[in-house]
């Protein structure tokens, strides 16, 4: 019923690589273009420094041109795709590199960036299909491997991200990015000192690497060291003032050790920044919860359920607040919600129970209750609830037994359900 679970935000999201069309000659920085056609040529192959939206702009313009170069035309379709993929138009980059391999199949750095495109999209048979094909025609292509270490770790098979990762880093070796997300995927298989040699090389590579100390900051709290922890964190959000996450998990580090004002501050500065930060929002939930601030409980954990409708746990806790506040119809609706996402979970057949003992629905909650203590013989919630409902049903000494073995567990038990409205 209360015991919510302790969600935290994982490790920090990797960072694919796109190839773009270095092989082009940029216009000299003194040339003044004469014509709109050169115009877009100087947009398409400025080295990256316009927007994505006038890059896109000028290879579109070089692409409509009479007369373009296979090479430009090449260039401009590599660098509209990337741009698109910056953009996160996904279809329409997948449209120009597919263009592109249609004009030039052997152009690896076409199909790199089309598999990356494929893994934001989803589609990770066909990211991996096309990343194969980038290594096969460049086997030293660093980008491909790493992108092919992120898709295979998207797709829940960290030893071969790994092994991706490790080839990545045989071909480049100084590149931060390479360590911190094969850092992670050690992590996803318990591999915990070599997760922590990636991340502290990753951050001897790039000493101003927010991503880094996050990642390690949040193994350290994993680990159970939470001075290192916190001390990584701040030096995340030193680095980078904008990285929410680094807010959220700091956040929980204060709340563990009971500095609340600190905790919500921080839960406050991550939301700000990243409102459909979910698992940040039904944490606060949580905190207000254990305040008896039932009416922020409420929003908040409607905060995290309009981004994540199917987060059962958020659907848990909004049931049994409700049924505090005196909704619990409206609370048996969100309990059942939650158990189609995580059927049979104890805490929540708890507070489905806990509805029905609020709406005087005596049998149904004994049942309920019974049913929670079947899964988890030791719910001292279930066990006082259970104990209340017989009581009122008239069974006094079954109640007694209920209520003994929750105070046996729990000896505040009393004062919870007293701060539920019930006695």
């Amino acid at each position: 019923m209360a015991s919510f679970n302790k969600t935290e935000i994982g490790f920090g999201a990797v960072k694919a690589m796109v190839c773009l069309a270095a092989l082009l000659t940029a216009m000299p920085a003194f040339a003044k273009p004469s014509s709109p056609a050169a115009k877009a040529r100087a947009s398409c192959f400025n080295g990256g420094k316009g927007t994505p939206d006038q890059i896109i702009a000028g290879c579109t313009g070089v692409i409509a041109a009479k007369g373009t170069k296979p090479k430009d035309l090449a260039g401009a379709y590599l660098n509209r795709g990337a741009n698109y993929l910056a953009k996160n138009d996904i279809d329409r980059a997948i449209a120009d590199f597919s263009e592109l391999i249609r004009r030039n199949p052997k152009l690896g750095g076409a199909y790199t960036n089309r598999g990356e495109a494929w893994r934001r999209k989803g589609e990770v048979v066909k990211a991996i299909a096309d990343l194969d094909r980038a290594v096969t025609l460049n086997p030293l292509d660093s980008f491909a491997w790493f992108n092919r270490g992120i898709t295979y770790s998207d797709k829940g098979e960290p030893e071969k991200a790994i092994a991706n990762y490790d080839l990545a880093i045989r071909i480049k070796s100084d590149d931060a990015w390479y360590y911190n997300n094969r850092g992670n995927s050690h992590g996803d298989i318990n591999q915990n000192d070599r997760a922590m040699a990636d991340y502290d090389r990753a951050i001897k590579l790039d000493p101003q690497f927010a991503l880094a100390y996050f990642n390690r900051g949040t193994f350290y709290r994993k680990s159970g060291d939470e001075a290192r922890a916190l001390a990584d964190l701040n030096t995340s959000i030193r680095l980078d003032p904008n990285y929410a996450a680094a807010y959220g998990n700091r956040a929980r580090l204060f709340r563990d050790k009971g500095d609340i004002e600190r905790a919500l501050a921080d839960f406050d500065q991550s939301l700000r920044l990243a409102p459909s930060e979910y698992r940040d929002a039904y944490a606060r939930g949580n905190v207000h919860f254990d305040r008896r601030d039932y009416s922020r409980a409420l929003s908040d954990y409607d905060q995290a359920l309009k981004w994540n409708s199917r987060y059962a746990s958020a659907l848990n806790a909004r049931c049994l607040t409700r049924a505090i506040v005196g909704r619990p119809q409206e609370g048996l609706a969100d309990c059942e919600e939650s158990l189609k996402h995580r059927p049979g979970d104890a805490h929540t057949l708890d507070s489905r129970a806990f509805c029905h003992l609020k709406l005087g629905q005596l049998d149904a909650a004994i049942e309920g209750f019974t049913v929670a203590l079947d899964v988890n013989p030791r719910l001292a919630n279930s066990l006082y609830g259970r104990g209340i409902a017989k009581r009122k049903k008239g069974d006094e000494a079954g109640a007694e037994i209920d209520m003994a073995a929750a105070r046996a567990i729990n000896a505040d038990i009393s004062d919870e359900f007293r701060s539920y409205g019930i006695e």
